[in-house]
């Protein structure tokens, strides 16, 4: 194995999580000696591929060019990962070479298991199969939308953890939505499909959703998981578990069914040493410093922390992260605290959003006061904000660096 160069920080992905770290850094020291690590040429802003699926964001929108976005001062590694040393402090790439580093930065994301139900890929993108977890899906989804009179219309949501809890309503909500502005809904029987116990995890939300549920005529059905799917007999297989613990399995006919798959640590990561017993980086919920390794820190939908895999969550982690390891860079001592804080910017119809923002144990965290904006309610600010704001934030702002509603809260703060 070849040493193929040491920097003073590397980043493990150039996702959201790694480029608004290295840029957070930058911002406080552009003499820092970076390297991000990241094998596509392509930066996704996946936060807009359910507007991709409701008809009010184009796929061209959420898709950057990646060397746009790697900030100018940070070397890119085009190359992925295979393996850690964090004993002989070096990242392993698939070509064999090796990267050695001062301190780590580990956000790669995590990975979608389409293999995981049965029959799924050999029929996503046809025979009225679609997710708005795949870019090159999404505008599949809203042409299902758009021509589809009448019949049975299925959503799903797997076990946790999955990124954007709420995408999978998302999903449901906006269709239906055009189906009612177009007067199809009353032929279209709507049904939602969660393997979980509840239809959102935080209580204070639930009364807008429910709302919705009801205008859409949505048939509930928890404690249902998708196992399988045959596109051309188009039927899908859930695992039902009842109050009791018990399980049957049910097939269900349908016209259109969108999936949103099961959901795991990259392999290169669970098999690390990097990984807790779940295979996610172990990290300190608040530091998010690695609980084994101190010059390493992990954020994103890859690490361990218990709070929402939401893009939102990544914009409060990146300048902790920066803070603490720019801290340790000092010889000061951490003091930025992660409160677990994410945003799932629920899309209950075109032009109103119920905007749930919560941190650890499902505290409320808003960012606006209530005659700003009241999260517990549908609002037409709401999907302002989601349609016309939050993508400028997301480029212009958290990955450039700036930490506007985002600046790390201290320990004596939080």
């Amino acid at each position: 194995m070849n040493q193929f160069a040491k920097h003073q920080i590397l980043i493990v992905g150039g996702g959201a999580g790694g480029i608004a770290t290295a840029a957070s850094l930058l911002k406080r020291d552009k003499s820092l000696d970076i390297a991000i690590i990241e094998p596509s040429e392509s930066h996704y802003y996946q936060p807009g591929w359910t507007l991709v699926g409701g008809g009010a964001f184009t796929q061209a929108q959420t898709r950057h060019a990646m060397a746009s976005l790697i900030p100018k001062k940070a070397r890119w590694i085009r190359s992925a990962v295979s393996g850690f040393d964090p004993d002989n402090n070096q990242v392993i790439l698939a070509d064999g070479e090796s990267v050695g580093y001062e301190y780590l930065v580990v956000s790669p994301g995590l990975k979608l298991c389409w293999d995981k139900i049965e029959g799924l890929e050999e029929t996503l993108g046809k025979n009225g199969v679609t997710s708005n977890y795949r870019f090159d899906l999404a505008p599949y989804t809203w042409k299902l939308v758009q021509e589809l009179q009448s019949g049975v219309a299925l959503f799903s949501q797997p076990p946790m953890p999955i990124k954007c809890a709420g995408a999978p309503q998302k999903a449901m909500y906006l269709s239906c939505s055009e189906w009612f502005k177009r007067k199809r809904l009353k032929d279209i029987h709507v049904s939602f499909h969660n393997a979980g116990a509840v239809l959102f995890g935080v209580k204070e939300y639930m009364p807008a959703l429910m709302e919705y549920i009801e205008k859409y005529d949505i048939k509930l059905c928890l404690g249902e998981n998708l196992i399988a799917v045959n596109g051309e007999q188009k039927t899908a297989t859930f695992v039902v578990t009842d109050a009791e613990g018990n399980t049957r399995e049910e097939v269900r006919q349908f016209d259109m069914l969108h999936v949103c798959p099961p959901q795991a640590s990259m392999d290169f990561i669970a098999n690390s040493p990097l990984a807790d017993e779940a295979g996610w980086v172990e990290v300190d919920q608040e530091s998010l410093q690695h609980k084994r390794y101190e010059n390493i820190w992990g954020l994103g939908d890859a690490c361990s922390a218990p709070n929402a895999k939401t893009a939102a969550a990544v914009r409060q982690q990146a300048p902790v992260v920066a803070a603490n390891l720019f801290s340790v860079i000092k010889g000061k001592p951490q003091i930025a605290c992660y409160t677990g804080y994410g945003s799932c910017p629920l899309t209950v119809e075109r032009g109103k959003v119920v905007l749930a923002e919560f941190g650890y144990g499902g505290v409320l965290q808003p960012s606006f006061p209530k005659w700003v904006l009241d999260g517990t309610k549908a609002t037409r600010r709401a999907w302002f904000l989601k349609e016309n704001l939050l993508s400028p934030i997301y480029f212009q702002a958290m990955l450039k660096g700036r930490e506007w509603l985002a600046a790390p809260k201290t320990k004596e703060k939080k």
